[in-house]
């Protein structure tokens, strides 16, 4: 395995999630309340932005200032069956009411910025905001609220605010607000696209801060005469937890590593030229993932497959995981397969270079001015903010492994099955 330790954009996770406290009606609502807490709202998946000059960055909200946004007659969280029925303490909350909100926007706590330091506390020690071991950050999805007063919360504010594209906005982020925004936006998604209990098709509401769905036939009021208990009644349901997708994206090179094999999906822009990807699929590891993916796409087979680094991927809600892969050049190459790729081919390093050299040759949306100075760069190919880019890049200026580092571990595409089948 690679020891590499790049942590690519969208990546870091800077705050402590706190996931044992996900169960405290007490602990959220204090974290809430908390005049350190910051909120982060989406409008139908995009961000808040607060524009200063050039700059773009995270619009981060006080508890006051966002208040009126999420319901004024309950609780924030540990909401019942009664409107403005105050949180049971943590000891009398049944499971089904852990964190709850039955009502008013999706809210997803994602945890603490620690102070250097500090150290997070059990739940039993936890007693006041005092306690918090640095500002807590939420997600609100206000799609369902009143514009009038999305609008009258933005004018009251001293900065200027606008909701913009996710991909868009962030690309100008820092890290740290790059990586808050990745698990935020990801928790949106998930939430906004689960309404429904798989299950038996009943309405879900939402537990642990945002962080687990459950069936609204399991609250303790409802009436389900008539009906068969929900299968989510007992044991273990990945759809009641957030999930993430894995990709594989890997950059193909020949076995000199002289060049790199890049391809152009039917879907991208003209000229746009990227690494090859693909899903994980069932009963499948991430080697023969790549394997597959690869030959489908491109009819190469690879021989040496590496590990470089992943990258969350909030669009929803993947994790790219990256790859260097070997291959003999002289195979065929065929786009004929899976349909997927307009065109792929082999790009010699120098072509690599004079690309990401070009002030237009990782405007891979083809978005923003153009230069009128330079001729249009010969293709384009991601930025360094997606792993693709960070592969084609590292590979470029030779900081990639090559085929005899000891990093480099050769895997097999011959596999002896044994045992009974």
């Amino acid at each position: 395995m690679s020891t590499t330790s790049h942590v690519n954009f969208y990546g870091g996770a800077p705050l402590n999630r706190l996931s044992w406290l996900r169960e405290s009606n007490s602990f959220l609502n204090t974290a809430a309340e908390s005049p350190l807490a910051r909120w982060i709202l989406f409008l139908n998946g995009d961000a808040l932005i607060a524009k200063q000059n050039t700059t773009h960055s995270i619009g981060y909200l006080s508890t006051n200032e966002v208040r009126d946004l999420l319901g004024k007659d309950d609780p924030i969280f540990g909401q019942g069956e009664q409107v403005n029925s105050p949180p049971p303490s943590d000891d009398d909350t049944p499971k089904c009411l852990q964190g709850a909100r039955l009502r008013g926007p999706t809210i997803v706590f994602l945890g603490a910025l620690e102070k250097e330091g500090t150290g997070a506390l059990p739940t039993k020690e936890f007693k006041s905001a005092a306690d918090l071991p640095g500002p807590p950050y939420f997600a609100v999805d206000v799609s369902k609220v009143d514009q009038g007063l999305i609008d009258q919360v933005l004018k009251s504010s001293s900065v200027t605010h606008e909701f913009i594209e996710s991909r868009a906005a962030s690309s100008r982020f820092t890290t740290f607000d790059a990586a808050v925004f990745s698990l935020a936006r990801s928790m949106m998604d998930w939430n906004g696209r689960n309404k429904f209990c798989p299950g038996c098709g009943s309405r879900n509401y939402s537990l642990w801060g945002g962080w687990k769905l459950l069936c609204s036939t399991l609250l303790p009021w409802s009436n389900n005469e008539g009906k068969e208990p929900c299968l989510s009644a007992k044991g273990l349901h990945n759809f009641a937890h957030p999930r993430t997708d894995a990709v594989v994206i890997t950059a193909i090179l020949d076995d000199k590593a002289d060049r790199i094999l890049l391809g152009h999906n039917k879907r991208f822009p003209p000229g746009n030229y990227s690494t090859l990807a693909g899903f994980v699929e069932p009963s499948e590891s991430f080697e023969e993932s790549v394997r597959r993916e690869m030959y489908e796409e491109s009819g190469i087979q690879v021989h040496t497959i590496q590990y470089d680094s992943c990258q969350p991927w909030p669009y929803p809600a993947n994790l790219m995981i990256g790859f260097y892969a070997w291959a003999d050049s002289s195979q065929t190459i065929r786009t004929d397969l899976d349909t997927e790729l307009g065109d792929a081919r082999w790009f010699t390093r120098e072509e690599i270079l004079e690309a990401l050299e070009h002030p237009e040759g990782t405007k891979f949306g083809g978005r923003g001015p153009q230069s009128t100075e330079r001729a249009p760069p010969a293709f384009r190919v991601p930025p360094a903010t997606a792993i693709a880019g960070h592969l084609i890049s590292q590979w470029a200026y030779g900081k990639a492994p090559s085929l005899g580092d000891s990093r480099v571990e050769t895997i097999s595409t011959n596999v002896e099955v044994k045992g009974r089948m």
